[in-house]
């Protein structure tokens, strides 16, 4: 196993010690809940941790921040919207159609799992999956919208259902 990165470590750290409380008291403005903004100011320090971001070239601290709180907050809101439509999906079937709670349970998670999937693609690709799946386009149609070939098309939802599928294969 690996050594951790202490120097990455203690760049976080530093961080976290200067801008955490303004991060908090900026996100519990924006969103008026304070045990979310705490969530969200977590997952934001959490997020540098992954060695990806280079903490010490961070030049304005601040607004770089709240940039990735931005995004985790959008995350968190298309999560939330996910779930919602899901259960009032549900709750429009019969009783005796209604999945179990386990059912349930998993369904979400592989929504969840498949718009973070869907995030993380280019978006044409993103695009030509949710018109062929959502809005039911075909090949030529979706082409047509994008501005690409059919064949391009055909590439991209391979991709795309590639991706998920891999996603949610547990």
């Amino acid at each position: 196993m690996p050594a951790p990165d202490l120097s990455l470590a203690d760049d976080v750290t530093s961080l976290y010690v200067e801008h955490s409380t303004w991060l908090q008291g900026w996100l519990r403005r924006r969103i008026g809940d304070t045990f979310t903004a705490a969530d969200v100011a977590q997952d934001t320090f959490l997020s540098l941790l992954d060695g990806k971001t280079a903490t010490q070239e961070i030049r304005e601290p601040r607004p770089f921040l709240a940039t990735i709180a931005n995004r985790l907050l959008a995350h968190r809101f298309r999560r939330q919207l996910l779930e919602t439509a899901y259960l009032e999906a549900l709750a429009g079937l019969p009783e005796e159609f209604a999945p179990s709670p386990e059912t349930r349970l998993i369904a979400l998670q592989s929504l969840q799992e498949i718009d973070r999937v869907l995030d993380g693609l280019p978006a044409k690709v993103r695009e030509a999956f949710l018109l062929a799946h959502l809005v039911e386009l075909s090949y030529a149609e979706i082409a047509d919208r994008l501005a690409v070939s059919a064949s391009s098309v055909k590439q991209y939802l391979a991709r795309a259902n590639r991706e998920c599928l891999f996603a949610i294969s547990f």
